[in-house]
């Protein structure tokens, strides 16, 4: 969210809608057992590391780590890739990582988060959670003396490190998009679901632009599922039957965009009503440039750079060289013009044509072989 920074647990460009590669470049914005998928799975064979010069620092100098990767949900291609990204890192450091995923159970989430701090690993990796479920197993890490690291998880406990996306930049990106898009006074349509802090910072962002354009939203719908995409189109198709004569829908999740995009299809709308999203896989790029595709405009992270960026800044922090308690990991612009043009069909492609979405020099050191994407 990237998918998002979700309070839940917790997916934009620039004024033109057509972007050259150079205006794209320079858009880079500074700153989504113990559990039924538990896992040591090696993650993305394609991703290749390159090589560490430096010599290993305590605790990596006597062997493996042991870490737990505890997520709110690992469901759609964004997630997945997220997901890859941080198994390649984990065996590229020498990372023993243990992944636990709720499927967007709340309450599951808890107990992997319990589990993982019994299972003696020296670092806990969050993705995402509600942190009415999840605080009081934060707390109890901390208290142990475990490292705690959380990607898009709102925690006030000290010493934990904060990982996220700059969200807001996001949202502001590709609203600056639409506002050319659909133009002042419009009637728009919003497709979001709150208690997610990626979403929600991204809410506030379409709360002032709506205030500024004086746009008339119409509807808001959304939800969050472990099949989010597709449980969206009926939600979506309802409020397109109501409404079918807004000219822009926002949607800043991709698997919340993927399923307006099916829903504005359906009801034959894709001519008249264009939708912004957020976030950027494999997935997304093929939804974006497809024949006809009403989703106009994205921003995001490259989801397996995000992944392996948060083990990377893991292990610094368990090596007492991280140093700070924030890391924020900057998005790319991105457009369906600037897709076709390209000719851009998949994540490989796009990072060649935006070397910026790699993330290499962030939490990085000479002991550290960092995987390339």
């Amino acid at each position: 969210m990237s998918r998002s920074s979700r309070t839940h647990s917790s997916r934009i460009r620039v004024p033109l809608a057509a972007l050259s590669l150079a205006s794209l470049s320079a858009l880079v914005l500074a700153g989504c057992a113990q559990s039924t998928d538990a896992s040591k799975d090696a993650g993305d064979t394609a991703a290749k590391a390159s090589a560490a010069t430096g010599k290993k620092p305590a605790p990596f100098s006597a062997g493996a780590v042991k870490v737990a990767l505890v997520r709110q949900s690992g469901a759609g291609d964004y997630f997945e890739q997220w997901g890859n990204g941080a198994k390649a890192q984990a065996k590229a450091l020498g990372i023993d990582l243990t992944v636990y995923d709720a499927q967007a159970d709340n309450a599951k989430q808890a107990t992997d988060l319990s589990s993982a701090i019994n299972s003696g690993a020296k670092a806990i990796i969050i993705d995402h959670g509600f942190p009415a479920t999840i605080q009081p197993e934060i707390d109890k890490a901390v208290k142990k003396g475990i490292k705690v690291v959380v990607y898009d998880v709102e925690t006030d406990t000290e010493g934990v490190v904060s990982t996220k996306q700059d969200d807001a930049s996001m949202a502001r990106a590709v609203l600056d998009v639409m506002a050319k898009e659909v133009g002042k006074d419009a009637k728009v349509g919003y497709v979001n679901v709150a208690g997610y802090a990626a979403l929600d910072k991204r809410d506030s962002v379409w709360k002032s632009t709506v205030d500024a354009n004086g746009w008339k939203p119409e509807f808001k719908v959304g939800k969050v599922t472990d099949s989010t995409a597709t449980d969206n189109v009926p939600l979506v198709s309802a409020a397109l039957t109501q409404h079918a004569d807004v000219a822009g829908v926002f949607a800043p999740y991709d698997e919340l965009a993927k399923g307006t995009v099916l829903a504005v299809q359906n009801k034959k709308l894709q001519d008249k009503v264009k939708v912004f999203g957020a976030d950027v896989s494999n997935a997304d790029i093929q939804a974006i440039t497809a024949a006809d595709s009403p989703w106009v405009a994205t921003a995001g992270t490259d989801p397996s750079a995000v992944g392996a960026a948060v083990v990377r800044t893991t292990a610094l922090e368990l090596a007492g060289q991280l140093n700070k308690d924030s890391v924020e990991f900057p998005a790319v612009a991105i457009t369906q013009d600037f897709l076709r043009e390209k000719k851009i069909q998949n994540m490989d492609q796009l990072r060649k044509a935006l070397p910026a979405l790699n993330l290499s020099q962030i939490s990085t050191a000479d002991w550290i072989a960092n995987v390339a994407h």
